[in-house]
């Protein structure tokens, strides 16, 4: 008789279960935009401790908005088919569990950033955490069908942090990699609210294909990827970037309006889904533009 080891998959080691919890590809990608902001931020290499510390205290602070936000939807990731099978639905763990988690990794991170980088790192990735932890999935995400669009500083702040772990200011340049992430961000979750539209409706959440269709939304989606369009012209025109990242940003984003005119023009029912997943892979190689560019000074400088 085959044993119930042999006819079931085994459960995940605990360590991944804690790892699901702070959302690791979510955070790979906070990171990723966070060390941008880092590199950037010199016109050489970084500090080191600025470059290690500061985003190893970023990637913790996120894990740690991650988890709670886990904590705090549970009732509504066990509605939804995406995320019924994360650990506090399916009492892999419990709250109380994945709170002391949070809290450690949020003490770790606050530690860090305060006494091995700067006081202005840490407080900017505190009020960051809170935004994300508390304001939102706490309020705006079940409030307002514009969540995503005012919740969208905390996701934004990454490249901030990353540039004053280094210079312990707020740059104007950080503020328009800030811009980026912030305009970047409702086209992004709004392609996947249009593919989950009736699991958020039967979650309750007011997401704007929920409250004010799909047609709405989709235009919605592609007025948004028309102003990102133009906002990341904005390093080229400010001289941040050069013609690099210049060709580079102009290919993305006309990838991205194609996608975004077809999503309005057609009911496609896998598009929402293909959107959503490019505009990882549009922000991804965008940010790896803007680095690409910085270490190569030859393209600096010119007159547009």
């Amino acid at each position: 008789m085959a044993t119930a080891s042999e006819i079931s998959p085994a459960a995940p080691a605990v360590w991944r279960r804690y790892l699901e919890l702070t959302k690791p590809k979510v955070v790979a990608l906070i990171v990723f935009t966070a060390i941008v902001g880092t590199l950037l931020a010199s016109p050489g290499w970084p500090p080191l401790d600025a470059l290690v510390w500061g985003n190893l205290g970023i990637a913790l602070a996120s894990g740690c908005a991650a988890t709670i936000n886990h904590v705090l939807d549970r009732r509504i990731d066990e509605q939804m088919a995406r995320t019924k099978a994360r650990p506090l639905p399916t009492g892999q763990l419990t709250e109380r569990k994945a709170l002391i988690f949070a809290a450690v990794l949020g003490v770790t991170a606050m530690a860090i950033l305060s006494f091995l980088v700067n006081l202005l790192t840490a407080v900017l990735t505190f009020a960051s955490l809170i935004g994300y932890a508390v304001i939102y999935t706490v309020w705006l995400k079940r409030a307002t069908s514009q969540n995503i669009v005012i919740g969208g500083a905390a996701g934004a702040a990454p490249p901030v942090l990353g540039w004053a772990a280094v210079t312990n200011t707020i740059d104007p340049n950080a503020l328009l990699l800030f811009l980026i992430i912030f305009i970047w961000t409702p086209p992004h979750f709004w392609a996947l609210a249009i593919a989950r539209r009736d699991e958020y409706a039967r979650a309750g959440i007011p997401m704007l294909p929920v409250t004010h269709g799909l047609a709405y939304t989709r235009l919605h989606v592609l007025l948004y990827t028309v102003l990102l369009f133009v906002v990341t012209l904005m390093p080229f025109l400010t001289h941040m970037s050069g013609l690099l990242y210049l060709c580079i940003a102009l290919v993305l984003n006309v990838i991205f309006l194609y996608y975004a005119l077809a999503l309005k023009i057609t009911a496609r029912q896998e598009l929402p889904m293909r959107v959503f997943k490019f505009s990882v892979t549009y922000l991804m190689w965008l940010f790896a533009a803007l680095l690409a560019d910085h270490y190569l000074p030859t393209t600096q400088g010119v007159t547009p």
